[in-house]
């Protein structure tokens, strides 16, 4: 793959920079999650980024797209909204390959907070119901949110693809509220340490990792009006900055998509307003040298063989 990728991403101005994505590494596999990446999986695409790429860290990575000086076959790796496994499991295995990564964290889920989806994912998950009634909760379109079965891992699966799609886009006080009323029926009270703690977010910056911005509650700011997206966005690179004692130059937007989670013709600007260096999205593509710095696109193949994994992210570079 190695020559592949050289002729399709060179050096300098024809470069294009490469930029994987990441939420969790898991300590084994999930069975509510099979796609999901654990610790081997991780190791193993390491290894295979390493020795098909010239990893960079992101915000030199963007900085030399910006002014042509990449090397050939450039990359980056990032993590989105701060999971403890991203120190716990990740990290050593990002130390072990010597490759630098971006992690992007919601500050207010640090030091024991949790995001709306995992309170939602581990009430289905250590529910004891076979039934999960939800008669009289309502999603973001005012329907009703019905019955879901519980019976195996399957149907848990199942009952989870259909309430994240549909609790997903309520403003974020009533999400909150729903997932919560949700584990209330479920009769579970979920974990308070899925997250990373303020220490373990100074553990990532002192083993040479990035801290990047990634508001403060998760929203999705297309839904937000403009002071109260610039709340999110600007508070939450306050308090890293303040935790971590410097700047905080980078910026992804929650879920990230163009048009359906932000507005690309307000909220780069807003990005670019509040002093940030850059930002990046959840648009599948490979950056070339003129694209916007605070649009970066980011994608990751989740192909299992090395052969598909690697012509996935050719066929990105050749897009």
């Amino acid at each position: 793959m190695k020559p592949l990728f050289q002729l399709l991403s060179p050096a300098g101005d024809r470069a294009r920079l490469t930029v994987l994505i990441f939420h969790r590494v898991l300590r084994s596999p999930d069975p509510l999650f099979p796609d999901e990446v654990d610790a081997a999986r991780f190791d193993e695409l390491l290894g295979w980024v390493k020795a098909w790429f010239n990893v960079l860290p992101l915000d030199a990575a963007i900085e030399r797209l910006r002014d042509g000086s990449l090397p050939a076959r450039a990359a980056a790796l990032s993590f989105d909204d701060g999971y403890a496994d991203n120190h716990d499991v990740a990290l050593p295995l990002l130390r072990r390959h010597g490759l630098p990564c971006s992690f992007f964290v919601a500050t207010g889920f640090l030091d024991g907070g949790r995001m709306w989806n995992d309170t939602l994912i581990e009430a289905v998950r250590r529910s004891a119901l076979p039934v999960l009634d939800l008669r009289g909760l309502a999603d973001g379109r005012g329907e009703d949110l019905g019955q879901h079965a519980l019976g195996d891992d399957t149907a848990r699966r199942a009952a989870l693809g259909r309430l994240i799609e549909r609790v997903k886009y309520l403003a974020p006080e009533p999400r909150v509220a729903c997932v919560e009323a949700i584990a209330a029926r479920a009769e579970v009270n979920p974990p308070d340490d899925l997250m990373m703690s303020s220490a373990q977010v100074r553990a990532l910056r002192a083993a040479g990792m990035q801290i990047g911005a990634h508001t403060v509650s998760h929203p999705i700011l297309a839904t937000l009006d403009h002071p109260r997206a610039g709340d999110e966005i600007g508070r939450s690179r306050d308090v890293l900055q303040a935790l971590l004692g410097e700047q905080v130059g980078l910026f992804a937007y929650p879920n990230g998509k163009p048009g359906t989670d932000y507005l690309p013709d307000v909220h780069p600007g807003l990005v670019r307003e509040l002093g940030f260096d850059a930002a990046v999205s959840t648009r599948w593509a490979a950056a070339r040298r003129g694209d916007d710095v605070f649009q970066i696109p980011r994608f990751t193949p989740w192909d299992r063989g090395r052969l598909k994994f690697g012509l996935r992210l050719a066929r990105q570079l050749m897009s």
